[in-house]
């Protein structure tokens, strides 16, 4: 049986078609992967589904049955529809029962929905606490909320975008497992992920958007990632060039340095080589990197650092630590030029300079003079990257380089990271993403409940993401 059918559902913004005709079948017992690069429409076409956003024209059936288009997510609720949504949407000064009840629409507050929130914990077989504050839960407790919140008010159908972002290993497969589990039930669930293997380990079907059209639709046995990637950018995915790793002088020295969480951690970085740093959110790492880059608010409490500079610092979220979004492109290069005080005012240089970096680095925009809140994300990623190469920096710290890009733009991006080590440039690179991390690394760090620790070289994956769990080794 479909339980969600979407048909012909177009939509613009402005002059931008994001969504083209597109139809989506999803069936009960199934979990169906929906792929994409950036800007494919994936996000848009979930969200009308959820009714957050309008769709220009389109039909839809819930269960069988024909119904108009969503207008407001409690229509959706209604119908038997819940999401979890990429980034976090609970309120942190709330309890866990508290925030599931607000999600669900229940009269219920306080003590009440603490306990009525019990009940469906018990029944979903998902623990958590329905009295913990949810500003003290970790982020795969985080994560479980999310999914408890979606299925508190009797989802029949449950939308995902991006779910395992921020999780390690463990919990990426707990979290698969529990979405095989309600699709075992006779639930549907759509889940948009960036990551090939999820599609494999999950996914029954997979339906792919390129530029807002639909141009694959397939079970998913007999799929491999190639097939996929190509289904994805319309070509096969650039080879990667092999790199041999030189370690040259140390340029980064700490011992025993006790930042932020962080204590008592010693460890040298040396110039030519990428140290990865493997870490669940809050565990000391962001204090950890932004000491190495040398940031203001970050202070060293005990112990010695000792950087080479200069260093090049490429922020986890590009939109409030990297760019100005307001700013043009040029303005938003001058703002990583500390040096040199008289180009500040030299526009017409800094334009042609602008100009050329765009060229360099395929940065796909209007021009210097273009917003950079008119870029996608990953021609904003590369901006960064266009400008942190421009300080010819000894040491390149970079957060989650590809967080929320697409298979080409990260791609795209790991290459760069490897031509910054080629050239002798010592990088760093924390990503929420274990394989990123694994696929870009010479030497893997472990951060966990404030400790750091170098992983041996034949570490399994599965070992570093025991170690980010703080778990001892087998």
């Amino acid at each position: 049986m479909t339980l969600l059918s979407l048909a012909h559902v177009t939509k613009t913004f402005g002059p931008t078609l994001a969504l083209d005709n597109v139809s989506l079948d999803v069936a009960a017992g199934e979990v169906h992967a929906l792929l994409g690069e950036n800007g494919a429409g994936k996000s848009t076409l979930l969200h009308i589904a959820y009714g957050l956003l309008c769709a220009d024209a389109g039909s839809m059936q819930v269960g069988g049955q024909p119904c108009e288009l969503f207008t407001s997510p409690a229509e959706a609720r209604a119908a038997g529809i819940g999401m979890v949504h990429q980034h976090f949407t609970s309120i942190p000064a709330l309890s866990v029962g508290e925030n599931i009840a607000l999600a669900a629409g229940w009269p219920e507050t306080g003590k009440r929905a603490e306990r009525r929130a019990a009940s469906v914990v018990a029944r979903l077989s998902l623990p958590l606490d329905p009295t913990a504050l949810v500003s003290a839960l970790s982020v795969q407790l985080r994560q479980r909320l999310e999914i408890l919140k979606a299925l508190a008010a009797d989802a029949r159908v449950l939308l995902l975008d991006e779910p395992s972002a921020v999780l390690a290993p463990r919990e990426v497969r707990e979290l698969l497992q529990t979405l095989r589990a309600f699709a075992a039930s006779g639930g549907a669930v759509v889940l948009i992920t960036h990551k090939l293997d999820e599609v494999f380990a999950a996914a029954d079907r997979v339906t792919v958007l390129r530029r807002g059209v639909v141009t694959y639709s397939s079970p998913t046995a007999g799929q491999t990632p190639a097939t996929l990637a190509r289904a994805m950018l319309g070509a096969d995915l650039p080879r990667t060039a092999p790199r041999a790793a030189v370690a040259g002088d140390v340029v980064v020295r700490a011992e025993s340095l006790t930042v932020g969480s962080v204590q008592a951690g010693s460890f040298e970085l040396r110039a030519g080589e990428i140290v990865g740093v493997a870490a669940i959110e809050g565990n000391g790492q962001r204090e950890l990197l932004r000491a190495i880059v040398g940031l203001d608010e970050v202070g060293v409490v005990g112990g010695t650092l000792r950087v080479t500079g200069p260093v090049a610092f490429v922020p986890e979220d590009r939109t409030t630590e990297g760019l100005i979004p307001e700013f043009s492109l040029a303005e938003n290069v001058l703002l990583g030029m500390v040096d040199g005080a008289d180009r500040w005012l030299n526009w017409s240089a800094i334009r042609a300079r602008t100009a050329t970096l765009l060229a360099e680095f395929d940065v796909r925009s209007g021009g210097p003079d273009t917003a950079a809140s008119s870029l996608s994300g990953g021609n904003q990623q590369k901006l960064l990257f266009a400008r942190a190469f421009e300080r010819a920096p000894r040491v390149l710290v970079a957060e989650d380089p590809t967080r929320g890009l697409d298979i080409l733009a990260t791609h795209e991006i790991h290459e760069r990271l490897r031509e910054a080590a080629s050239l002798g440039i010592a990088v760093i690179v924390h990503s929420a993403d274990l394989d990123e991390v694994l696929a870009l690394a010479d030497r893997v760090f472990v951060v966990a409940n404030g400790v750091v620790r170098e992983m041996p070289a034949a570490a399994s994956r599965d070992a570093v993401g025991d170690a980010m769990l703080g778990l001892s080794p087998q």
